[in-house]
């Protein structure tokens, strides 16, 4: 385990870069991914009816709200070089949870969610226990975590539906901002990538969160607390996960077990997509929220186009599988290049 007491060390010490996501191999990803998302919504706007219309815009970005607010701690586990694949479990069980109390505990609504999005903490807080505490693969305890917490969301509920919950609420959820088609639910989103995003790329604790994905060990010996910073971004995880589950209750009006599930693929894609590495180190809050961006977009227009539901899911699975293999391969490629250049000029001379 790494030392958890000294304090994150600087870029020049740990060999981290804030910025690594927007420059090296991984350069033009960044631009690339927001160019792929203006044509998409052009040709969207241009080619299928009412994508343009304010109520669409209004449901599309109701639809990414909980797809956002799971990116965000996701792109920082992915950039230390861990993944969280139980994500949209953590949400289906702190939905059923809600609709559970909801529906015999006699608490407020306003309890129940502070409750539900603790609970989300909680459950990261395992899946971080099993990580950073025993050593354990992310990917292995977060497949076994994903089965367990669906699992546990049958228990709560059952096959049984809440749909009782105060109109206010689930009217609330979709309200938008005057004159606008902007729901009021996507502000607090943007200001969460705000902040996200400073962390990120603007603080100490940014720099060791790429340190750690570059190379844990050095980052261990440099002084970052490996341990406990992976810890702790499991249960902020957990925690966001909390809050989606939430939001996806009253944003749908419905406690059920078997909400949200599959979006931990979606989830992934975006992160991937977004130009993170899968192999830690690399990757920006930018490209992310455009590839959150470009999913939704291409999504709900095929939705939109009345094109099969299973063409949805064939196009997450090829976006992410182009979003590995594409960078890995141009960085091979530049790697190529240099390697001939150099080799060129080792001839000439």
């Amino acid at each position: 385990m790494a030392r958890d007491t000294a304090a994150p060390p600087s870029a020049a010490t740990a060999g981290a870069d804030p910025g690594a996501g927007s420059r090296g191999a991984l350069g033009g990803w960044d631009a690339a991914v927001l160019a792929g998302l203006a044509v998409a919504a052009l040709l969207a706007s241009l080619s299928v009816p009412n994508f343009a219309t304010g109520r669409n815009v209004q449901f599309l970005l109701l639809d990414l709200v909980p797809l956002a607010l799971l990116a965000l701690p996701m792109t920082l586990i992915v950039i230390t070089g861990e993944i969280d694949l139980s994500v949209a479990s953590m949400v289906g069980l702190g939905s059923t949870l809600m609709g559970q109390l909801w529906l015999s505990s006699g608490l407020s609504l306003e309890l129940i969610c502070v409750l539900v999005v603790l609970l989300g903490a909680g459950l990261g807080a395992v899946n971080g226990l099993f990580v950073t505490g025993f050593g354990l693969p992310s990917l292995a305890v977060t497949i076994g975590t994903l089965a367990l917490y669906r699992g546990l969301s049958f228990v709560v509920l059952g096959d049984r539906a809440v749909a009782d919950f105060p109109a206010g609420w689930t009217a609330a959820v979709v309200r938008t901002l005057p004159g606008t088609p902007i729901p009021v639910a996507a502000v607090p989103v943007l200001a969460l990538a705000l902040v996200f995003g400073v962390v990120l790329h603007a603080t100490p604790v940014g720099r060791a969160l790429y340190a750690i994905g570059n190379n844990a060990e050095a980052a261990g010996f440099a002084g970052v607390p490996v341990a406990r910073t992976r810890f702790w971004l499991f249960v902020a995880s957990g925690a966001v996960c909390g809050l989606a589950g939430v939001f996806w209750t009253l944003r749908y009006a419905s406690a059920r077990g078997d909400n949200a599930t599959g979006l931990e693929l979606t989830v992934v894609t975006a992160v991937l997509l977004g130009g993170v590495s899968i192999f830690g180190g690399r990757g920006g809050l930018l490209g992310v929220v455009a590839g959150v961006l470009l999913l939704g977009v291409l999504r709900n227009a095929l939705q939109l186009a009345d094109v099969d539901a299973n063409a949805s899911t064939i196009v997450t699975g090829t976006l992410l599988v182009a979003s590995v293999v594409l960078p890995n391969a141009v960085t091979e490629v530049r790697a190529r290049l240099r390697r001939r250049r150099r080799h060129a000029g080792l001839t000439d001379g």
